[in-house]
């Protein structure tokens, strides 16, 4: 019930802006269909963008920082398996959408080299968020699990806010060693994500120079 009311609410939203937009889907110089692609396309490259840099910035900058300081850290982990498939889920697919709409509106052959850098951002985005989401965060997650599981038999991992891990790692060659492999494979992914966050942040330069406002 509470999704449909959500799904609701939003088709409410979008045909209230349609009423006060109606030039939006509609040009006295284009053909009816081919203004209402075009105005779909921008549409959904529109939404899709800000759905991805907003989720970016959430998840990155906020909500996860929040979450360490306040949870217990197994939890933490075990939350954020959940979360970060879901996170890349959408974010891929925002990306694939808004790539697919640029590239409706700006074709390869005729664009300018401007919109042909703005393309390549929007797809580097899209490359490293597919990375996280089939390589990086897959392995970071069986690699946490089997952490985990180490540092329970240490009875360490349920601190807030810090760990006791480096601590006992220092006398624990085994935990030291998943540490190692952790840090690798979590630094990769997190480093993936903070460059699909740069692509989608140079993109929206390109976006504020097109607004009228």
């Amino acid at each position: 019930m509470a999704w449909a009311t959500r799904f609701l609410t939003a088709v409410a939203f979008f045909a209230v802006g349609i009423v006060f937009a109606p030039d939006l889907f509609g040009s006295r110089t284009e053909s009816p269909s081919a203004s209402a692609a075009v105005s779909a396309a921008k549409l959904a490259h529109l939404l899709c963008f800000a759905t991805s840099f907003g989720a970016a910035l959430w998840v990155t900058f906020i909500g996860g920082i929040i979450m360490f300081k306040n949870l217990p850290r197994h939890m933490f982990g075990n939350l954020q398996s959940r979360m970060f498939p879901a996170y890349f889920t959408v974010v891929s697919v925002c990306a694939a959408v808004s790539v697919a709409a640029f590239a409706y509106l700006h074709p390869w052959r005729t664009a300018a080299p401007v919109e042909r850098y703005q393309l390549g951002f929007l797809l580097s985005a899209l490359g490293f968020d597919l990375s996280n989401l089939l390589v990086f965060t897959p392995m970071t997650v069986e690699m946490m699990k089997k952490r985990h599981k180490v540092e329970r038999e240490l009875s360490i991992g349920e601190e807030v806010g810090w760990s006791k891990n480096m601590e006992v790692a220092k006398a624990n060659p085994k935990l030291a060693a998943m540490n190692k492999k952790f840090g690798m494979i979590h630094g990769l992914s997190s480093l993936a994500n903070i460059l699909s966050f740069g692509s989608l942040a140079m993109h929206s330069w390109y976006l504020a120079g097109k607004i009228q406002l």
